[in-house]
């Protein structure tokens, strides 16, 4: 057997055990993924130390760009949340518009609430506002909560700063104006067709209606005593739109101008990610927190409140890297690279196909992007049209496909809308199921387009 395929066995046998331990035994995912990075590289030959060093390099280089994103987006959702300001915008959005129009405004309003924040937090504090819609319209709990769970997917699915595609534009080296603009050139269609559209298709299979005066629903937390005026929509609607904005007129302005120059220097900070979330923080601080009245301690209290989540989500994109880090250390990068160009299998097919398997078998959106990119990666090299922003795309929406009985999503959207197993795989595994195919196709519709 030659040294080149006992590498591919040895990577195929990393990924089996990756996924054997997080399914099986229950370990979580950093331990596995770091178990299984460091048993690659001492399978493979690697001493002890070195095996260790190429696990940490990988670490850090994973987190060098995805890790300051997600800590600024994370902080900013928290400002957003605690201030009132997510709560403001979706309840002007709701309104009171007549029943038929109510999934198209919650998806309109979750797809915006849900840019800058993880999908859990945004999904708990959303609940409570479905329930009223639905008590007061007198519709069905799902009519109000499907819809708002399609727009909050769409936005952790297909845009950064989410961990799934901010991890993909880091291991591609993509750039992330360009990939929040394919993003939302995908995604907004996706979230009509995924919210209002499907859930009225879907409707027949509702089921019946749970009791609205039950349920794990939150309570919101009481306004402090010194806030003296309500958040702004305007302002906490700006503090939303502000980062994607700064960073796709950044993408466009660099393009356009020459190297060197004060604009050319100008839109290149605006085309930072972590410049253009930087200075959206900074303005919520002020526009949303300061405005309102919250003194520091209070808006210090949102941000940690905000930064609680993301702790165990950063170890899993550090591993993650520390994985993507062995398979290059022991060679396999190499060898998927030269033999990726003899495969009839498009990259970005490839990419959806990696990802999609490994979130049915992992559950974790997250997991899968990190393992994904870990094994497709090399082919960039191989394929040098490919653009990598659809790279990312195609990566992060394999990464939602079937959501099932192992991830988390799947017992949230269960436990919160009281629904049984066979109701959530008709709803919940029917909408993440069909995001993920539509957003496939909408990347190979924009790569006729788009190259690297």
């Amino acid at each position: 057997m030659s040294t080149d395929v006992q590498h591919l066995l040895l990577g195929a046998a990393a990924v089996v055990l990756l996924v054997v331990l997080i399914t099986k035994f229950k370990i979580h995912p950093f331990l596995a993924l770091t178990v299984s990075a460091l048993g690659l590289g001492l399978a493979a030959g690697i001493a002890p130390g070195a095996t260790v060093e190429h696990f940490q390099d990988g670490f850090g280089d994973a987190l060098a760009s995805s890790g300051p994103t997600i800590g600024l987006g994370t902080l900013l959702g928290g400002i957003l949340l605690g201030s009132g300001g997510a709560d403001r915008i979706a309840t002007v959005f709701i309104g009171a518009r007549p029943v038929k129009w109510i999934p198209t405004a919650i998806t309109a309003a979750a797809l915006l609430i849900g840019m800058p924040h993880l999908f859990d937090v945004s999904f708990v504090m959303l609940v409570p506002l479905v329930y009223a819609v639905a008590k007061r319209t007198g519709s069905h709990l799902l009519y109000v909560g499907l819809p708002m769970a399609a727009g909050l997917y769409v936005s952790h699915g297909l845009l950064p700063p989410h961990p799934s595609p901010t991890l993909a534009v880091s291991a591609y080296d993509a750039n992330t104006g360009l990939t929040i603009m394919y993003g939302l050139i995908i995604g907004i269609p996706l979230a009509i067709i995924t919210g209002p559209l499907l859930t009225k298709f879907a409707s027949r299979w509702f089921g019946p209606a749970p009791d609205l005066d039950r349920g794990p629903v939150p309570q919101p937390d009481p306004a402090p005593d010194n806030q003296r005026r309500p958040v702004s929509f305007a302002l906490a609607l700006i503090t939303v739109l502000l980062p994607p904005a700064l960073m796709l007129v950044g993408t466009l302005g660099t393009s356009n101008t020459a190297k060197g120059t004060l604009p050319y220097a100008f839109f290149e900070a605006c085309d930072s990610s972590v410049l253009s979330l930087l200075a959206a923080v900074v303005f919520a601080f002020f526009a949303l927190g300061v405005r309102s009245g919250f003194g520091l301690p209070q808006l210090q209290k949102m941000a940690g409140k905000g930064l609680g989540p993301v702790g165990a989500i950063v170890l899993i994109l550090g591993a993650g890297g520390g994985l993507k880090a062995m398979l290059t250390a022991t060679g396999i990068d190499k060898i998927i690279s030269d033999y990726a160009v003899d495969w009839s299998v498009p990259p970005l097919l490839l990419a959806w196909l990696v990802a999609a398997l490994l979130r049915i078998c992992l559950g974790s959106a997250t997991v899968a992007t990190a393992a994904a990119t870990g094994i497709v990666a090399p082919l960039l090299t191989a394929y040098p049209g490919v653009s990598p922003e659809l790279m990312v795309l195609a990566t992060a929406s394999g990464a939602v496909m079937l959501s099932h009985v192992n991830d988390s999503g799947f017992w949230l959207f269960k436990e919160y809308f009281q629904l049984s197993v066979s109701q959530t795989f008709r709803t919940w595994t029917l909408m993440l199921s069909l995001q993920s195919l539509l957003s496939l196709g909408g990347v190979l519709l924009l790569s006729t387009f788009v190259g690297g």
